[in-house]
Parts: C-alpha cells; sequence; structure tokens
C-alpha cells in the first residue's frame, strides 16, 4: 500500500515514516517543498503524480502561541491547506488520516474528553484545526481525525528536552494547573497504526493517564535521575497558570479517553529518555 505523508520532515513525520515502511507500506514523504498545501494546483498534481492509497496529514501551522498574531496564516494552513488535500483525496475516494488536537476542547470539563464531546476551541490554533477537522467531514467519506496531545519526540523541540536542558536551574517554576496527556510521537504512530484497522471516525491519540505539566516534568527528572544515574530538577517548583502568562489561553483540563490506543504516559517517557542521547 502507498502512503502519502504530509509534513514528513516534522518531529511527528520523522518517527512516523520509518514506523510505516517497517509495517510494509510505500512511504512517499512531502513538506512544503515538494508540495505546498496552500495551493491547490500543487496538491493535485502531486496527488495525481503518487497515486496513493491512503494519505496521513500531519503538516500543520502549530505554533500556539504565535497564531493568535498570524491568524491569518494559521487559517491558510490548517483549514485551506487541509482543505486542498481533502478534496482530492474525497474525490478519489482515497482515506485520510487528520492528525488534530486537544485545543479543539476549551478544557471546562472536569472528565476525559470522549470523541463524542463537542469542541468548543478558544484560541487560533484549536479554531484553525477544528476547521481542518471540519474540511475533512466535508470532503471525505472515508476518514480518521485522530486528536492528540503534549506531543514531545526526538526530532524536535518538546517539553521533556527543555526541561533537561533546564535541570540545573537556581529555580524552576511550572505550571501545576494544567493537566492533560503527554505523548510521544512514536506512541502516536504506533497508535495510527491500529486506526487504519478500526471504522472510520474520529478518535483520540494520546499517551494514557494524565498528569499536570509539574507533574510532567517532576517524572521526566525522577526517571532521567535512575537512567543517567546523576541529579536532575532539585529546585523544581509549581506555579499556577497567572504566574506564567501566555498570548493563547491554554486549557485547564484537555484529558483525553484514547480507547487504549496508547500506552501509559511513564512507560512512554521512560523508553524516550532510555532512547536519547545523554
Amino acid at each position: 500500500m502507498k502512503v502519502l505523508v504530509t509534513g514528513a520532515n516534522g518531529m511527528l513525520g520523522q518517527d512516523l515514516c520509518p514506523i510505516l515502511e517497517d509495517e510494509g507500506y510505500e512511504v512517499v514523504e512531502t513538506d512544503i517543498e515538494s508540495m505546498d498545501l496552500t495551493k491547490a494546483d500543487e496538491v493535485e498534481a502531486k496527488f495525481s503524480e503518487v497515486k496513493p492509497d491512503l494519505v496521513i496529514h500531519c503538516a500543520a501551522y502549530t505554533a500556539v502561541d504565535k497564531a493568535e498574531e498570524e491568524p491569518k496564516k494559521a487559517e491558510l494552513i490548517n483549514v485551506c491547506g487541509t482543505e486542498n488535500l481533502a478534496k482530492v483525496c474525497g474525490k478519489a475516494d482515497v482515506p485520510i488520516v487528520y492528525i488534530s488536537t486537544d485545543y479543539v476542547f476549551d478544557g471546562t470539563k472536569t472528565t476525559p474528553y470522549t470523541p463524542d464531546d463537542v469542541p468548543n476551541p478558544q484560541t487560533v490554533y484549536g479554531k484553525t484545526k477544528l476547521g481542518g477537522e471540519k474540511a475533512v467531514k466535508k470532503y471525505c467519506k472515508k476518514y480518521y481525525i485522530a486528536r492528540t496531545s503534549w506531543l514531545y519526540g526526538h526530532h524536535g523541540k518538546n517539553f521533556v528536552e527543555t526541561m533537561l536542558s533546564l535541570a540545573d536551574k537556581p529555580e524552576l517554576k511550572v505550571v501545576d494547573d494544567q493537566v492533560g496527556c503527554p505523548t510521544w510521537t512514536v506512541e502516536l504512530a504506533n497508535g495510527i497504526l491500529k486506526l487504519l484497522k478500526l471504522p472510520y471516525g474520529t478518535y483520540h491519540v494520546c499517551g494514557s493517564g494524565a498528569i499536570s505539566w509539574y507533574g510532567f516534568a517532576k517524572e521526566i527528572f525522577e526517571q532521567a535521575e535512575k537512567i543517567y544515574e546523576k541529579p536532575f530538577g532539585a529546585s523544581l517548583k509549581p506555579c499556577s497558570t497567572e504566574d506564567f502568562p501566555r498570548p493563547a489561553k491554554r486549557p485547564k483540563y484537555s484529558v483525553m479517553e484514547n480507547g487504549k490506543l496508547c500506552r501509559k504516559w511513564q512507560s512512554a517517557l521512560h523508553d524516550y529518555l532510555e532512547l536519547r542521547e545523554e
């Protein structure tokens, strides 16, 4: 089976593509240089050239805070770009996997969000990703919407690496009143493979369990101390969202029910830390 992957050079794409190849898929990697999603003619031409059996759409505008300053750019990529791709997939009756986000929810629940919960995004990023979901549903009969959250991986900037790089600071404050599901890119990639065996629809593909950013940082340091056999994060202190203001509003609670598509986030973190080069 031939799979066209957008955003192949991104943090998720760089883990997903080799995993797909290991499973026997023929992978065609694309990025903005080989197919600009915001240009419908380029999308149509690439699609006609490749003739994929499946499309996995990882490419996105993901700068959550910057999106508040660049709403048109975020919409162009996340909504219009997705719409261009969804149109060609729908016309050719080719299934599409669209990677979405916990930011489609407002964070006001106190129990895990299910795929059937009504989205209510509070940020430009969340609104544009929901716009992408709507485009996929409008133009494609065969689709998987895979919402994920708190993503980290070896091929991009992420919270785990940021924490480890700041571990020796005299004081390190981390927000303790935002709760979500940390997700390793490899877990997401494997979860996508599981999706392909399920009925079309919307799913949550994120780490199992829930934790605050502070709790996540604490676990990172505790596991790192055991793996690397040296002290980490002695100065870690919890703080509130108000202590760490950001341009884009973060959901206070974005825990998602994942249908056991991914492992416990602690186990995934352990494997991530063991595989990285210290």
